[in-house]
């Protein structure tokens, strides 16, 4: 994966449009190598407002090329030539007005276009893996990202909750990955016992594009025909304040794995996370893939907000 940046290739789905007046510029943003947050501050340097007037909705790898919006509160000034934008792997290919800012997490999800270069194995045993992750899905971690330089976030969350300060931003940072090593750990789990997709007594439903959940109750027809249209999703806990809600088989599975992490635990308790769910299947949109030499296969999908396009390439990663 990313022989150069155009390997990996990502667009933002906000799941809405500008609504073309108010203060804020709407920018539709392609980077190259580029940081989000960086792109950001380099946007309100060149429309002379303060950072915090520069929203986004989602962060977008650097070692891409990746479009995404960005919004830009003015105040009552004119639109600088956005095409004069000094930096040449940074382009503002539109803009439009809108009345708000735009929010962490408020997009529908990202387009991906990978190619995976010197590709090895049966192509017809990664044709049929692939026929099968459209079909059923892939078991949805949090991917790498999320746990820093060598996976070292969770090792800091711990000296955090061990008494040692960190900034606001980081606080959130290590909060995140702590909860989502525990998730991990309760979908490895599941997946031990090849039941990521499907229920287990006491199951905790998600609703699919939403962050509600209901449950536990008991598993009906009707519940199984929602299940197979995907409309829910069996669901993992991210730790924080009072017991999951789980019960019977899943609670238990649930209290034996985060007793093995119980200092991030009592850490998550004691900054007073709420209790929260996250499905544990993920279901790619329209997955598509095609071969451009006999070692470089082009994968072409959409995912919604906080899913990981690597954890989707990872089941292709053991084909030989």
């Amino acid at each position: 994966m990313r022989v150069s940046a155009e390997d990996f290739q990502v667009e933002e789905v906000l799941g809405h449009d500008a609504d073309g007046t108010g203060e804020h510029a709407l920018l539709w943003v392609e980077k190259r190598g580029a940081n989000t947050d960086w792109v950001a501050r380099e946007l309100a340097k060149f429309a002379g407002v303060p950072p915090l007037a520069v929203g986004f909705a989602g962060m977008k790898d650097r070692h891409a090329v990746t479009r995404q919006t960005f919004s830009v509160q003015l105040a009552g000034k004119p639109d600088p030539d956005w095409s004069a934008f000094p930096h040449a792997e940074v382009k503002v290919l539109a803009a439009t007005r809108h009345s708000r800012k735009l929010k962490r997490g408020a997009l529908r999800g990202n387009r991906f276009v990978l190619v995976l270069r010197e590709a090895a194995g049966d192509r017809a045993a990664t044709e049929a893996v692939l026929a099968q992750v459209a079909a059923r899905g892939v078991p949805n971690y949090f991917g790498e990202q999320r746990f820093g330089r060598e996976g070292g976030n969770v090792a800091q969350a711990r000296a955090m909750f061990g008494g040692r300060r960190v900034d606001r931003d980081k606080r959130s940072m290590l909060l995140s990955a702590a909860r989502s090593h525990i998730f991990n750990n309760v979908l490895a789990a599941r997946v031990e016992r090849n039941a990521w997709d499907t229920p287990l007594q006491g199951e905790i439903w998600s609703l699919a594009g939403s962050r509600s959940w209901f449950g536990p109750e008991p598993f009906t027809p009707e519940l199984a025909e929602r299940l197979a249209r995907a409309d829910i999703h069996p669901s993992g806990p991210l730790w924080g304040q009072g017991e999951p809600p789980s019960e019977d088989d899943v609670g238990e599975l649930e209290r034996q794995v985060a007793a093995h992490d119980s200092d991030l635990v009592a850490g998550l308790v004691a900054a007073r996370m709420d209790q929260e769910r996250r499905p544990l299947r993920l279901l790619p949109k329209d997955l598509r893939w095609h071969w451009l030499a006999d070692d470089a296969l082009e994968l072409s999908f959409e995912l919604p907000a906080g899913a990981y396009a690597t954890v989707v390439v990872r089941e292709l990663a053991t084909i030989v």
